[in-house]
């Protein structure tokens, strides 16, 4: 999920940059060291905002710049266990589906893509259904749950998604299944 958070942290100030304006010093720093990266805490910074305080301005031991405690505001990208993304397939393989949400791509296994059974289609690049022949291939564009998330340990980020959910997959998937309980619904009425 896209979130504005403040955060608090040091920041290296480069030399070159001593004497300059200081919050400009700073917000450079700041986007140099934190935009792009990875926190488990955080989730991957995409922007820094504003710099709301400086403190400090400790040299440390063989550094020549100057670092200084931050509180600064920054859009951020967090995945949450259980929530529901958008995204675009980017790579279908045997084993499963790679869905590009925000900055990760998340692995929907070949298990979890729907309730029937998926074969492989490595000619056409594409998973396809046994019963209803649905497919799923590159450009597709999907409806998710994070069911798994790892980050920032040991240097690997895991996401991993299901669409075995009602309204969860391809819009035509879900679509034939709302068409389907419609109908039981119509039949149970009778």
């Amino acid at each position: 999920m896209y979130k504005r958070k403040t955060i608090q942290e040091s920041v290296r100030v480069p030399p070159e940059h001593l004497g300059e304006n200081l919050e400009e010093s700073v917000t450079e720093g700041l986007k140099a060291e934190t935009e792009g990266n990875i926190d488990p805490e955080v989730g991957v910074v995409l922007a820094i905002e504003e710099v709301n305080s400086v403190e400090g301005g400790e040299i440390e031991p063989e550094d020549a710049g100057v670092h200084y405690d931050v509180e600064y505001s920054a859009l951020v990208f967090e995945p949450e266990l259980h929530e529901v993304v958008f995204g675009e397939v980017v790579d279908v393989t045997s084993f499963g589906a790679f869905i590009r949400i925000g900055p990760f791509d998340g692995l929907c296994h070949v298990s979890q893509v729907m309730d029937e059974y998926v074969n492989h289609d490595e000619e056409n690049g594409m998973l396809v259904s046994e019963e209803n022949q649905f497919t799923l291939e590159d450009g597709d564009v999907v409806t998710a749950r994070i069911i798994a998330v790892s980050l920032g340990k040991e240097d690997t980020n895991k996401i991993n998604l299901t669409m075995r959910q009602p309204g969860l997959g391809k819009e035509e998937w879900v679509e034939q299944y709302e068409e389907e309980q419609e109908a039981e619904d119509e039949e149970g009425e009778e």
